[in-house]
């Protein structure tokens, strides 16, 4: 085997193995429920309605159809392995990390600069965010298509083969297809025509000219690609206002946020998955931070001649980060550790490219460079080994956040949350008051208060805290559905029909506040209009199990013979137990009585014997009524009785 042959495979090994730790790994709450685990097109697998979706979806914020078709495809060959999905990032990872090492090969034959950029590339503890978080296959997956753009366009270059050019533009485009950061590709191009591709030296501006004009393909679809990305955030409202965040706190965040990466990427401590935007920005740190990146680009600009790899590296550096420095805020954070994971590698090239200058130039002992790089590398991997163990699940990654940075109130609602899904609620709950007390203002801390105060059982504090979120956002369906649910528990009907048709004006797709509306009319005795009402809700939903088994409830055993329809009720309830899978008590308790009420007292009695078992491990509190129920089963006769709002199912 050659020696680079063996280089690239050991490169891949030893990525493969550090990353190992993954496939023990979690979904984390931050991202994942809305790219897998509650995202109903992807859950589904490779289908066409899915592939539809994917190419005409702003979900998430985005435009990537690429990246959604690659979490179903996981869904579909892998199933719910979240080991495996974790895998096939660092799957990605290492085919990068060996591209990476290709093309340094192919642009500049050196072996071992190249190794050691790949290496640094593949263990550098920056990149553990973009591998080891599912959300964050866009990343990988991007900057698989960007690798093969700047192989295709290299031998374009070399071979003046004009097929490959068309190739790096189709791969440009599927990189943009995955994630839309790669916008400045087409500037990368550019730096390497200069160097090492060497198609321009010096300033001649109609050569420039020509290149420029030559990648017109390129720039035309970055414009489309910013044009489409902006409108899909501002669907999204993930771009923050001037009015929130405004210009001269953007301009002054640039070169602090700059010269933050400089710094993690050369000194990768205290890494966290958000670090919140500071209320006030320094002015000597923007000084400090301003006269950093000038001395660098003043450095670069006067060694351009001797060592071109500087302002090279250093402008892909640069560049790379525009989209997400924060000229254009997206979201809360002031930095990301994701945004370093194709950009660093300007950095990587010219410090490395530098240092060997530097060894030739002062003619060091042979073995110092190779022993620097082993020492560097040996760190990053000890330090990305122990990076990983904080993504192991959403508590553990929040909690480290919150503990290596300052008034988090991003990490410390994500903490909560990892919180209140374990049913740790009283921890969670303190979590959200902190959380509220940096931020009162951000409407989702006290939706989340609400929620967990319901779960809580203190009903009149979960109100208030509905009521101020609505406040805080009130064109947010969801909050006037959450405020209707409150009120309707504390027997407030007229109120709570109030919230439920503005959530419903609000979002016409919307389907819980049909379903609130629905158990309000019976509690008013009006069955009539709360039978259209669940059956708008099923219109709009069709496969929630809940509103199937709720609605069943209420057409098999309501006392008004007028509205009771038990085949209705056992159509609705075999398809709740289909979607189910028969393991859910409350389905199978429908099923019983639409069995009971089409007059099939044998069919009930066996499926809500198994109900009642499954409710008596889950220790439900209706595992009385489904007993009583199963002995009238037992003696032939159905159930009557009205479903009122306080047995209905939670929020939907």
């Amino acid at each position: 085997m050659s020696r680079p042959r063996l280089v690239a495979l050991l490169l891949a090994l030893i990525t493969l193995v550090v990353y190992l730790p993954v496939g023990t790994h979690t979904f984390v709450n931050y991202d994942d429920d809305d790219y897998v685990t509650e995202n109903s097109f992807v859950k589904n697998g490779l289908t066409w309605p899915g592939i539809r979706w994917a190419f005409t979806t702003f979900h998430a914020s985005n435009w990537h159809p690429l990246t959604w078709l690659s979490h179903m495809a996981d869904c579909e060959l892998l199933g719910p392995n979240v080991g495996a999905q974790h895998f096939v990032n660092v799957l990605f990872h290492a085919a990068n990390a060996v591209l990476l090492f290709v093309l340094l090969r192919r642009l500049k034959d050196s072996l071992w600069p190249a190794a050691f950029i790949a290496a640094l590339f593949a263990w550098h503890p920056l990149h553990v965010e973009s591998v080891a978080w599912i959300s964050e296959r866009k990343d990988v997956l991007s900057t698989l298509f960007a690798l093969l753009a700047l192989l295709s366009y290299t031998l374009y270059v070399k071979e003046n083969c004009r097929r490959s050019f068309w190739f790096a533009l189709v791969f440009f485009a599927l990189g943009l297809m995955s994630k839309p950061m790669l916008v400045t590709l087409p500037f990368v191009l550019l730096l390497l025509d200069w160097w090492p591709l060497q198609r321009i030296s010096g300033v001649q501006i109609p050569a420039a000219r020509r290149l420029v004009l030559e990648k017109w393909p390129f720039f035309l679809l970055t414009a489309i690609s910013c044009a489409v990305t902006f409108v899909a955030q501002r669907r999204g409202e993930a771009v923050v206002s001037l009015q929130n965040v405004s210009l001269p706190y953007r301009l002054e965040n640039v070169p602090v946020a700059y010269a933050g990466y400089l710094r993690k990427i050369f000194w990768p401590a205290d890494l966290a998955v958000i670090y919140p935007m500071p209320g006030t920005i320094s002015a000597p740190a923007v000084a400090a931070s301003v006269a950093v990146l000038l001395l660098i680009s003043a450095a670069a600009w006067l060694w351009r001649r001797r060592a071109p790899y500087l302002p090279v590296g250093w402008l892909w550096f640069l560049g790379m980060l525009v989209p997400v420095i924060g000229l254009v805020q997206v979201g809360g954070a002031a930095l990301a550790d994701r945004y370093t994971y194709f950009s660093a590698t300007g950095i990587f090239l010219a410090v490395t490219f530098g240092a060997c200058d530097l060894a030739g130039r002062f003619q060091l002992p042979k073995m110092i460079l190779p022993a620097t790089a082993a020492v560097i590398l040996a760190t990053c991997l000890a330090l990305t080994e122990n990076q990983l163990r904080f993504w192991r699940d959403g508590e553990t990654l929040f909690r480290h956040a919150v503990a290596v940075t300052q008034d988090n109130d991003i990490a410390l609602v994500n903490l909560g949350v990892a919180l209140d899904v374990q049913g740790r609620f009283d921890e969670a709950l303190v979590q959200y008051h902190e959380a509220a007390r940096l931020m009162p203002g951000r409407y989702q801390i006290h939706n989340n208060l609400g929620n967990i105060l319901d779960h809580l059982g203190r009903t009149p504090e979960a109100l208030a805290e509905y009521r101020v979120a609505v406040q805080l956002k009130p064109g947010n369906a969801a909050l006037h559905n959450s405020t209707g649910e409150m009120l309707a528990k504390l027997g407030r009907p007229e109120e709570a029909a109030g919230e439920f048709s503005e959530a419903a004006r609000l979002d016409p797709d919307y389907a819980s506040p049909h379903f609130g509306l629905a158990n309000v009319l019976l509690q008013q005795g009006r069955n009539a209009g709360a039978i259209d009402q669940f059956r708008e809700a099923l219109r709009l939903d069709p496969e929630n199990f809940q509103i199937l088994a709720y609605t069943a409830h209420v057409l098999a055993s309501i006392d008004d013979p007028r509205v009771r329809d038990g085949r209705t009720a056992l159509v609705l309830a075999v398809r709740a137990g289909a979607l189910t899978g028969g393991l859910q008590p409350l389905v199978l308790d429908a099923l019983g009585m639409a069995c009971a009420e089409t007059g099939d007292f044998t069919n009930a009695t066996e499926v809500t014997q198994r109900a009642l078992d499954l409710a008596i491990a889950a220790r439900l509190k209706q595992t009385g009524a489904i007993r009583q129920r199963l002995e009238l089963y037992q003696n032939h006769q159905p159930w009557r009785e009205s479903f009122l709002a306080t047995n209905a199912p939670g929020k939907n």
